[in-house]
């Protein structure tokens, strides 16, 4: 993927532009948290968890699939439409490739399955307005609704069809809480200790501590069950997050994308057995 064009050519703002709730909340180190918790729901749906252990080498270099996330998120956001189209493209083209059967349903799946691509759209975007609520600022429910529709072209751009992306924080909450079929497999149990315990220098490890128990902190119940010792060991309260918003750096573009003070909200709390 090439470098995204930050902030746009002249005259072309890309699919949000700087007055967007995307703009703001993409620019928060926040993000790091809101990625690992989303990588750790996603790995519980067992077909979209299939594709990645099979057609994916996320073990051997999980910051190399990082790196290009962070890239797509950029080229997206901050990119002009050109840059974002392109990067939408690029993932529909590896799309292509990622299909098989699922060991643990004995299912097919595709990459441009749109109920998988709705998992891995309505997870990331949950996540991301979860864990800026719980460490950043407030997100009013009119802006949380913006954001939710804003991401929706995205989601599109990507294949899913339109009739089915979420276009406000309810919409979102009510697809979640009716998701079935979540389970955590043997391949979901070693995603997640990939995630938990990512190779690193041992100097580096601390570090990784502060977004990977904030993480934890906000994952919905059904995520935070005891399975795996790696997971046991790593399960905090939600509380116990202390310091996440502080604990890593910027996202680049950030103080292009704090186009407006945060408006006056509430929080977005998880529901007992329920992904919202």
């Amino acid at each position: 993927m090439t470098t995204p064009v930050l902030g746009g050519e002249p005259g072309d703002a890309g699919l949000f532009g700087p007055d967007s709730v995307a703009w703001r909340l993409h620019a928060d180190p926040v993000m790091m948290v809101a990625a690992i918790r989303a990588l750790l729901v996603q790995a519980l749906e067992p077909r979209a968890m299939a594709g990645v252990d099979q057609h994916s080498n996320y073990r051997e270099n999980p910051w190399v699939r990082l790196n290009r996330t962070v890239e797509f998120i950029l080229a997206t956001t901050y990119g002009d439409t050109a840059t974002a189209e392109a990067a939408c493209a690029t993932v529909r083209r590896i799309h292509d490739h990622v299909h098989g059967v699922d060991p643990v349903t004995g299912r097919a799946y595709s990459a441009h399955d749109p109920d998988l691509l709705l998992w891995v759209h309505a997870v990331e975007v949950h996540s991301i307005l979860i864990a800026y609520r719980r460490f950043a600022h407030r997100v009013s429910d009119a802006d949380a609704d913006r954001y939710v529709a804003e991401m929706a072209r995205v989601a599109e751009l990507l294949g899913l069809p339109r009739a089915l992306a979420p276009r406000s924080l309810v919409d979102l909450r009510d697809y979640l809480r009716n998701v079935d079929g979540l389970r955590m497999s043997a391949a979901a149990r070693d995603g997640m200790r990939t995630i938990l315990a990512p190779p690193m220098p041992v100097a580096m490890r601390p570090v990784s501590v502060v977004p990977i128990t904030a993480a934890i902190s906000i994952l919905p119940r059904v995520a935070r069950r005891p399975t795996s010792a790696a997971l046991q060991a790593a399960v905090v309260r939600p509380g116990d997050a202390v310091g996440a918003h502080d604990g890593v750096r910027p996202q680049p573009g950030a103080e292009r994308a704090r186009a407006r003070p945060p408006d006056a909200a509430g929080g977005a709390g998880a529901r007992v057995g329920r992904l919202n």
